[in-house]
């Protein structure tokens, strides 16, 4: 899966939730199963409450249906700092997938 050409942005001190669309990869019937696992690099960033989405969200504009997505809460980091954030879930699909995205968060101080 290519990498996000959206930058998003953290200020020092904010706790965001975030969220990631898998709808364009996933098959007809297909949707994200388990628990995602989501890593920050470089080191620094708290990502927690990562899991597939249960109701209809929205990423960029766009509707994601139930299972296509997984949303998360990051907070921390260093100003200054460009992290990549990568998104790791399994599938429903036979034999399972384990599909991957990496999106790109700068922190920043006012």
């Amino acid at each position: 899966m290519p990498d996000s050409a959206q930058v998003n942005f953290l200020l020092v001190g904010e706790t965001r939730n975030a969220a990631v669309s898998f709808e364009m990869w996933l098959g007809e019937t297909e949707v994200l199963t388990g628990t995602p696992t989501v890593t920050a690099t470089p080191s620094g960033l708290t990502i927690s409450n990562a899991q597939v989405n249960t109701g209809t969200i929205e990423v960029n504009g766009l509707e994601v249906p139930i299972g296509h997505g997984v949303i998360f809460a990051v907070t921390g980091g260093t100003s200054c700092t460009d992290y990549i954030i990568t998104v790791s879930c399994g599938t429903s699909s036979v034999p399972p997938q384990t599909l991957i995205a990496k999106v790109r968060l700068q922190v920043y101080s006012e």
